[in-house]
């Protein structure tokens, strides 16, 4: 037998002993051994083997000395095993049941740290974002000299800029659907349309997004399109319009790359207003 057929075979003996031990302990009705045995498992690391015990006694250990620990060892423990919906939502409960407790503070900041774990990508519901943001925000209210409030404000900031770009894409989607060929229309006009209103209302909420000046630029390059697209009655307002977006994108970003697009827009504007 070579040496690694050897080790194999004592690894699958040291796992099944393992296993077997705890079963065991699992299958016990002495609750203090099996505490002793969950925060154990959870120093070594097996947050699963822990979370199984502690599932069960969080419940048994109501009104004794241990509950507050074991309730935030449970959510430390399901954290630490990636199992985030679970951890925000048991952090959550210690909080509520124990607001004063010994794990309060780092409690509170875990319900937002673990939502802020399971952030999902801009394309998708941004609900557990919304959450996260909110989870933060009651943590530095209720813990305004955390030495954790700079990391929660941190991460609010990011939080944030997940949401500011959910709104970018989607203006951005507008914006490439209302000069997408073949569209009529009524429909590229509404789509230019929606695309200026999500951007304004993404930099009213956002001001000081850093995709500040991308909003603008789809703003800006939505109403001159927009002024294409428009008919006969509407048309010289809408160039107007757009040339004033064209001057204050300029204003307020003398140095970006897109003012000759700006510069460009202009000079068509003024062919048709006469201006």
């Amino acid at each position: 037998m070579n040496k690694n057929s050897i080790i194999a075979l004592c690894m699958a003996a040291l796992f099944a002993g393992c296993a077997s031990e705890f079963n065991s302990v699992y299958k016990s009705d002495d609750k203090t051994y099996k505490y002793e045995y969950a925060k154990q498992c959870f120093a070594q690391g097996k947050f699963n083997n822990a979370v199984t015990l502690l599932s069960e006694l969080v419940t048994a250990q109501k009104g004794r000395e241990n509950a507050q620990e074991s309730l935030y060892m449970l959510a430390m423990a399901e954290y630490c095993n990636r199992d985030y919906e679970s951890a925000s939502a048991t952090f959550k409960k210690y909080f509520q049941s124990y607001p004063k407790g010994d794990f309060a503070e780092q409690a509170s900041f875990y319900v937002g740290q673990s939502l802020y774990a399971n952030m999902p990508d801009p394309r998708l519901d941004q609900a557990s974002t919304v959450g996260a943001i909110n989870a933060y925000q009651n943590f530095m209210d209720y813990f305004p000299d955390s030495p954790l409030r700079d990391e929660a404000q941190k991460k609010l900031f990011i939080l944030q800029d997940n949401l500011v770009m959910k709104e970018y894409l989607s203006a951005e989607l507008y914006y490439n659907l209302g000069g997408y060929f073949g569209n009529i229309n009524s429909n590229t006009e509404s789509n230019y349309e929606s695309c200026i209103i999500t951007a304004q209302n993404a930099l009213k909420s956002y001001p000081y997004t850093t995709l500040r000046e991308k909003f603008s630029l789809l703003i800006m390059k939505s109403k001159f399109e927009l002024a294409q697209n428009s008919s006969e009655e509407k048309r010289v307002d809408r160039y107007r319009d757009a040339e004033d977006e064209c001057y204050g994108f300029l204003n307020e970003f003398p140095e970006s790359e897109e003012c000759k697009t700006a510069e460009k827009f202009i000079a068509k504007c003024k062919k048709i207003t006469g201006d």
